[in-house]
């Protein structure tokens, strides 16, 4: 079994990054641009959005924080979105999530434009993406196929068993893995919540690649896993543990200890692909800066192969 470890991939891609940014600043251009909106006083957005801020300074991109209080009205939000749409200083747009419940994150996510939509939700991006052209792809399924790529695990011709259906990971990701591509040319097997659970557990054994992302503690079990197959748990839950300082633990969506002894790849929780979504996150920015300066062609449609 192989560790595919997410915090030194990230690290990777960001020194990729850092030396691309030198390259620009050498050339007497600005640094790219990341804009960030946090809504309210949540603590985990806050740790999130400092953690991207920190990876912004590491890679030498500029960065702005725009705070706002919980109480902002939707329309009031919407206001300061445009207006960073509207800068050309700004080369990606991050509204934190989640908002407060009287805003719509469907409204917020299509204000941003699609060309500084670094995490790759707005329906342009996702669009682009399904039929296989350039775009700013979706972070975490990125991440996911990155690590996919940065290990040398084949994919084509592969069955790819992804549980859990979500817009922002399940979804996406059951498409790019059947994408023309390495990563891609998998068949694919999408898994949710209606998916009764004899039949998961008939499904996942049958996988070379597993794939899960639904929020529920120790999920996939080790007789859901064949011998061999690629693991990787997207999940990040706390659960109660009387023996930490913080009274609680991190685990993932896999019972990682029992099924680390079948797989041949898996990512652990935490530092799997979760630092992985933050550098996607920088490299969708970088490529939304080329693209505004036109070191990067318009979006054009990539050669697709024959169904």
């Amino acid at each position: 079994m192989e560790l595919l470890d997410g915090k030194m991939v990230s690290l990777t891609i960001k020194d990729e990054l850092r030396r691309e940014v030198q390259r620009l600043l050498d050339s007497g251009k600005r640094p790219p641009h990341l804009a960030v909106i946090l809504v309210g006083d949540d603590p985990a957005s806050r740790t999130y959005v400092k953690g991207k801020l920190q990876s912004c300074e590491y890679v030498g991109f500029s960065s702005t924080l725009k705070r706002l209080p919980a109480s902002i009205t939707e329309e009031e939000l919407l206001h300061q979105v445009r207006r960073f749409n509207d800068d050309p200083d700004v080369d990606g747009i991050i509204v934190q999530m989640p908002l407060p419940d009287h805003i719509t994150p469907q409204r917020v996510t299509q204000t941003i434009l699609p060309s500084k939509d670094v995490d790759g939700f707005h329906p342009v991006n996702v669009g682009l993406m399904t039929l296989n052209f350039p775009c700013l792809m979706p972070a975490t399924p990125s991440g996911i196929l990155e690590l996919l790529d940065r290990y040398n695990i084949p994919t084509k011709g592969k069955h790819c068993v992804v549980v859990g259906r979500s817009r922002i990971v399940g979804r996406p990701t059951s498409i790019m893995m059947s994408r023309g591509g390495q990563p891609g040319e998998a068949t694919v097997t999408l898994c949710h919540k209606f998916t009764p659970p004899e039949m998961l557990r008939q499904l996942c054994p049958l996988a070379d690649i597993v794939i899960v992302a639904v929020g529920k503690p120790n999920l996939i079990t080790a007789d859901m896993i064949k011998e061999g197959a690629v693991v990787i748990d997207v999940g990040i839950n706390r659960v109660e543990d009387p023996t930490r300082k913080a009274g609680f633990r991190l685990v993932g969506d896999v019972a990682f200890d029992e099924v680390s002894q079948k797989a041949s790849f898996i990512t652990p929780v935490p530092g799997g692909v979760g630092p992985m979504t933050v550098s996607i996150l920088l490299r969708n920015t970088l490529e939304g800066y080329l693209r505004h300066h036109h070191a990067l062609g318009d979006f054009a449609p990539s050669k697709e192969p024959n169904e």
